[in-house]
């Protein structure tokens, strides 16, 4: 099946634009008193789980016969045998939210055969929408993006993710921590991988890296990344990072120092 990825992306900016708008608006009498709990430290409102469903039937509307991979568990009939596949993540930071720190991400993209193809990061609280195509490029709000040409680890400002309910790695963790405070221009923690990558391919930051990661976390900002230029691989090795848990995104200079910092403690 041919389609127009091009204006298809445009479609579902527009989609994550007007779904962002139910996001802002629910901010303003969001009662705390309504979250639930997945897991230890692991948020869910009713405005994820509005969010999602308002998301995937205006997905059904742009491309029927695709299937769902969300972080809510709607599904389409086989996820893993359709041809195409949305992986949604309706409220990237939904902990931000709660809290009312304003940094969190509507994050859709779409995957053929197992390849990104589309992915739109709309980031909710500045308005911001970034929109990739496969061999397309990468924009900010229609106008086009890239990231830095920072060519050493010492001259970067690094981003990452703390872990908030597998503490396993800690140790590792916080070694690898401290290798990026002395080695950078510093560390931040946005609380959304999803803006963490928009802003890698915004040219933001030169790198992030996070573990215990889900494909709705990071499928958008992976194209994002490496359409506006960048590089996103594992932790240690080349493997695919949509599926692999664990990710590494840079501007493509510093990468081989990023993973080497990492390197020298993760096992």
């Amino acid at each position: 099946m041919s389609l127009d990825f091009t204006q298809l992306s445009h479609d579902l900016a527009a989609l994550c634009r007007t779904t962002a708008e139910f996001i802002r608006e629910e901010a303003t009498t969001f009662n705390r008193a309504k979250i639930e709990h997945k897991g230890v430290h692991d948020l869910v409102s009713y405005v994820d789980q509005e969010t999602e469903r308002r998301l995937v039937a205006g997905l059904r509307q742009l491309l029927p016969e695709a299937g769902f991979i969300t972080e809510e568990g709607t599904t389409g009939p086989d996820a893993h045998t359709e041809e195409f596949i949305w992986i949604i993540d309706p409220l990237d930071g939904t902990t931000n939210f709660v809290h009312g720190l304003p940094v969190y991400c509507i994050s859709v993209a779409l995957v053929q055969h197992r390849e990104l193809v589309v992915g739109v990061v709309h980031e909710v609280g500045r308005d911001e929408s970034f929109r990739a195509v496969r061999g397309g490029g990468a924009f900010c709000n229609d106008q086009p993006i890239h990231v830095t040409d920072v060519a050493e680890l010492n001259n970067s400002l690094i981003a990452t993710g703390f872990p908030y309910k597998d503490f396993g790695k800690m140790d590792d963790f916080l070694k690898i921590l401290g290798s990026f405070f002395t080695r950078s221009h510093g560390v931040r923690r946005l609380g959304s991988a999803a803006a963490d990558l928009a802003y890698v391919a915004a040219g933001r930051c030169e790198g992030f890296f996070e573990f215990n990661l889900n494909s709705y976390d990071v499928a958008a900002g992976i194209l994002l990344v490496r359409e506006a230029g960048g590089h996103v691989t594992q932790f240690l090795t080349d493997g695919d990072p949509l599926f692999g848990r664990e990710l590494v995104a840079s501007n493509g200079l510093i990468h081989a120092e990023m993973q080497a910092a990492i390197g020298e403690f993760w096992q």
